[in-house]
């Protein structure tokens, strides 16, 4: 899988609707002043030249363009993606903790839920000759184990296979997968495997980085590694395997 996301969507008048959006940040005052994005500040997500130019002209035939920013925030998630909204809107009706600053004359508006999602995003045309829209390409992904509600108790492996059955293996079910404690490993270190869909798939890395550690890490604190024993080549160069 590609390490870039990449949606459709277009900006259109206040207040509009066009698909992914914003984020906001604690840097701007009461009646929200741009930051500006030069001098070196590190900002969450750029806009390329060719998307600000056309961003720039969409936001000229608006009534009001002097007043507007555009807002981008991120409203959930898509599968493996993020989803997003992009909306002009009044600068003077920014939130307090909002991220607002600047890229080139176009201000961007990130509420601050957004900022970490956005981080190292940046808003472009399609790649495609001809197809319209932007896009955002972010490198970023949702935690797909976040929509499940878990329930642990008993020893560190009966809560990492508690976590299994109720948040993570529900998760990957929807690939065809799913994965299995093997064993604990010197008490800190789980020792896992990930069979149907999951076992050699070519983004199965990304899964155990992204999902499964993320989450047994995150709710059995016992745990400080999460290890894949997986035999995803049939039997040649697992990922882990016992010294």
């Amino acid at each position: 899988m590609d390490d870039t996301t990449t949606t459709d969507t277009t900006a259109t008048g206040p207040g509009a609707d066009t698909g992914p959006a914003p984020i906001v940040s604690p840097f701007a005052p009461a009646a929200p002043a741009a930051v500006p994005a030069d001098g070196g500040k590190a900002v969450p997500l750029k806009v390329s030249d060719a998307a600000l130019e056309q961003v720039m002209s969409i936001l000229a035939a608006e009534d009001d363009p002097d007043s507007l920013g555009l807002r981008i925030e991120v409203t959930g998630s898509k599968g493996a993606e993020y989803a997003y909204d992009l909306s002009f809107e009044e600068r003077a009706l920014a939130e307090p903790e909002d991220l607002v600053y600047n890229q080139g004359e176009l201000v961007v508006m990130i509420p601050i839920d957004s900022v970490d999602p956005l981080w190292g995003a940046t808003l472009d045309l399609p790649s495609a000759s001809g197809q319209g829209g932007l896009v955002i390409r972010n490198p970023n992904r949702p935690d797909p184990m976040s929509a499940y509600d878990v329930n642990l108790s008993g020893t560190v492996s009966e809560r990492i296979n508690q976590l299994l059955e109720q948040s993570i293996n529900p998760a990957l079910a929807s690939h065809g997968g799913f994965a299995k404690l093997e064993r604990i490993v010197e008490d800190t270190k789980a020792v896992v495997t990930m069979g149907g869909g999951c076992q050699g798939c070519a983004v199965s890395a990304m899964t155990l980085r992204d999902g499964i550690q993320k989450s047994i890490l995150e709710h059995i604190p016992e745990i400080t590694e999460v290890l894949d024993a997986t035999d995803h080549a049939a039997g040649e160069n697992p990922f882990y395997t016992d010294a």
